[in-house]
């Protein structure tokens, strides 16, 4: 062994894995503290591996180096762990936590009582541990299943590392595909891109030329095209132009055109995607989208065709009455808005903040709760949800639990054969219903029931396909309602006004212009001056100021994800703000973040098993290694997460403003630069602000908030809905 200078003279080393220092599930590498025969001190041993665990025993080849920060490490090129074989090793590596169900005290009396066949118990003859003092059948069962999984996604992750992809979602995978995973990947490789979030084309396409699928193949053309149309949705399309599909996925593949749409035809006349002509365009669906778009035009053009058929309701005393009861004065606007909801089976209300959106609603129900109409009131999110609850009195569910979606299949109960039971459903938020979700709605609805769609179509579109409010605002088939007026009770709030300001193209005011006292906007040039004063005011002044909590009351809202102002870089600064490390605190790393105790999280996508849904917000309350388990609070909720599962998970202290969409947060942060131009748009700014209910502050570059202010320019979706919507109201007046 060379100390000193690096040695290139290649060495092998062997010894007991006592402890992981870091690990990257990504690329691999991995930094060891190992127990050599001879050596009473632990070297510390560097390379890349599939994983490593305490206990194991490490085989390596390499050089010896002398890191200047580290000091001595063996370098390995290859290196290889293996279970362990001796009862030191073994206790070890059951003491690791890699294995659910078995930590430090298990291990040891595990060891105890069955020596180095310990291994062989738990895989062959599980029941003997119940003889173990603590191990009753269901610990017993929890630690038999672990096993059994842990080896299952060993085997996947030998399997994606040998073929050149990081072995990260090899639990995802497993929970997918189960023991079939490794044949069913073989089989077809491009399904990983479909299936498991994380994995895209370019990974699946990595292993599929590593199995010898051909660069011209026809499977490879097709899962090229399918993956171009499903990043598409991801933008808000429900379609792209057959040219557009075709250059896109020729970029992607890397081959010849006639390849692409040699297997454009072959996915046509297996009926994995369709066409359709739409204004002189060949569009190309993807089906389920196609079919969803007929839906919702057919029965959108069914309920708007008819009238109202509540019972009878004297309107004008209705009003009265209600005035009276809820001691207000309505507006003639609002009495507008109530008398064409009565008077119609699909009414519309939508309008920015203060209008009196809220007024409407609670009155129209109130009316017909007298009447003892039944109703049922949703929205997208559990905030917006809980909202809707609080401000009409009625109870209010989400979409997903309305409709009481199947977590193991994700299909709902509730459609056409067996639809919701009411005469009014009431959809608040609208704005952020995309597609698919409207097309679910509408199969639920009862056929003589009545629709009440409300929101701001001022507000960012739908995150997932479509812009469905829009489209029934426009197609002259619905009755709508746009409340323009500003309530004199709201009229006080800067929030408010200077929304109303944004979304009609004029500046915000801020302090410099008049007083206020829910509305800044601090000016700064330099993102990294932005940065640090968002920092200040997070940490030290609004926290003085406004006796808020800084993690919880305080959102910082971005335009976009990547960027020094972006949601990555903030959340990374904000944490080590925020929630520090301590010695000796509880954490876990997986899929690119750090997650510690009290971090603010923000689900990523729908988890119907846990009844958690894509932009609920939660803190960690619990990190437990032995368990491999993270536990989160959402409202009034734990909800349990798997180490495997976390990648559902990101880090919430910054969002963007996409994600937060149908909440509402004590204070709202937003930075504003030119570094952010592409996404700098009118509605992005208005929908930022009017997520804020008491405080709203802006800090970085008036060029960069007049660029969006004046950006009224929403970015094209191709979709069929508005065109079949015409075709219904055309249809629907002759």
């Amino acid at each position: 062994m060379t100390q000193g200078r690096s040695s290139q003279k290649k060495e092998s080393l062997s010894g007991l894995i006592e402890r992981v220092t870091y690990f990257n599930e990504e690329s691999g590498f991995v930094v060891l503290r190992i127990k050599v025969k001879g050596r009473r001190d632990l070297l510390s041993l560097v390379g890349k591996s599939v994983s490593a665990n305490a206990g194991e025993w490490v085989k390596a080849e390499g050089v010896w180096t002398r890191d200047r920060d580290h000091g001595l490490q063996f370098k390995a090129d290859n290196l290889v762990c293996t279970p362990p074989t001796n009862i030191e090793g073994i206790e070890k590596y059951l003491a690791s936590g890699m294995i659910k169900g078995i930590g430090p005290v298990y291990a040891k009396k595990m060891v105890a009582k069955f020596g180095d066949t310990i291994f062989d118990i738990i895989d062959t003859a599980s029941a003997k541990l119940e003889t173990i003092d603590g191990i009753g059948p269901g610990r017993r069962r929890k630690i038999k299943d672990a096993w059994q999984e842990q080896k299952m996604v060993r085997e996947i992750m030998v399997f994606l590392h040998s073929n050149g992809v990081s072995t990260s979602r090899a639990v995802r995978i497993y929970k997918t595909y189960g023991e079939e995973a490794i044949e069913k990947i073989q089989a077809n490789p491009y399904i990983l891109a479909k299936d498991i979030r994380g994995i895209g084309f370019k990974s699946a396409d990595q292993i599929a030329r590593k199995l010898g699928i051909p660069e011209d193949s026809m499977h490879r053309a097709q899962a090229g095209l399918n993956h171009v149309l499903i990043e598409a949705t991801s933008n808000g399309h429900c379609a792209l132009p057959e040219d557009m599909l075709v250059l896109h996925s020729t970029e992607l593949l890397q081959v010849s055109e006639d390849i692409v749409r040699h297997g454009l035809q072959q996915s046509l006349n297996a009926r994995d995607v369709e066409k359709e002509c739409i204004d002189e365009t060949d569009l190309i669906f993807l089906p389920a989208l196609k079919q969803a778009e007929e839906t919702i035009a057919q029965r959108i053009g069914s309920i708007a065709a008819q009238r109202a058929h509540y019972p009878p309701i004297d309107i004008d005393k209705a009003i009265e009455w209600i005035q009276e009861r809820s001691q207000i004065q309505l507006a003639a606007s609002q009495m507008l808005a109530i008398r064409n909801a009565l008077e119609h089976r699909l009414i519309i209300i939508t309008g920015g903040p203060g209008v009196g959106k809220t007024t409407i609603i609670r009155s129209i129900l109130k009316i017909l709760h007298a009447k003892q109409v039944s109703f049922l009131l949703c929205a997208p999110t559990g905030r917006a949800a809980k909202r809707m609850s609080e401000s009409t009195g009625f109870p209010s569910k989400t979409i997903h639990r309305l409709l009481e979606v199947n977590p193991r299949t994700g299909r709902f109960k509730h459609n056409e054969q067996s639809p919701l039971e009411t005469q009014l459903l009431v959809v608040d938020e609208c704005s952020m219903v995309d597609i698919p979700l409207m097309h679910h709605l509408l199969r639920a609805l009862p056929r003589e029931a009545h629709l009440l769609l409300v929101g701001d179509v001022d507000q960012l579109p739908s995150v997932g396909p479509g812009s469905v409010l829009k489209n029934l605002i426009d197609c002259g088939l619905t009755h709508v309602v746009r409340l323009k007026e500003i309530f004199r009770q709201a009229s006080g709030s800067h929030i408010i006004t200077n929304a109303h300001r944004i979304n009609h193209g004029q500046l915000p005011l801020t302090e410099e212009d008049e007083p206020s006292n829910d509305f800044f906007f601090i000016e700064r040039e330099e993102p990294e001056k932005i940065a640090s004063t968002l920092v200040q005011m997070i940490r030290d002044r609004i926290p003085a100021k406004f006796k808020v909590d800084p993690i919880r009351d305080i959102q910082v809202l971005c335009p976009m994800n990547r960027g020094s102002l972006g949601v990555r870089d903030l959340n990374l600064t904000l944490q080590n703000t925020l929630n520090p490390m301590k010695q000796g605190d509880a954490y876990v790393e997986k899929f690119g973040w750090q997650f510690r105790v009290k971090d603010k999280v923000i689900q990523t996508e729908n988890n119907y098993d846990k009844e958690v849904y894509n932009g609920d917000i939660g803190h960690i309350l619990k990190i437990d290694g032995m368990e491999k388990e993270v536990t989160v609070q959402f409202d009034h909720r734990q909800i349990v997460y798997d180490f495997g599962e976390l990648d559902e998970l990101s880090l919430a202290y910054a969002i963007t403003i996409h994600k937060s969409q149908g909440s509402e947060f004590p204070i709202v942060i937003i930075p504003v630069a030119t570094q952010q131009y592409m996404l700098l748009q009118r509605n992005l700014i208005y929908t930022g602000v009017t997520r804020g209910k008491k405080l709203v502050l802006l800090i970085g570059q008036k060029k960069a908030l007049a660029m969006a202010v004046r950006n009224a320019k929403n970015a094209h979706r191709h979709s069929g809905l508005k065109h079949r919507l015409s075709l219904a109201a055309r249809f629907d007046s002759v």
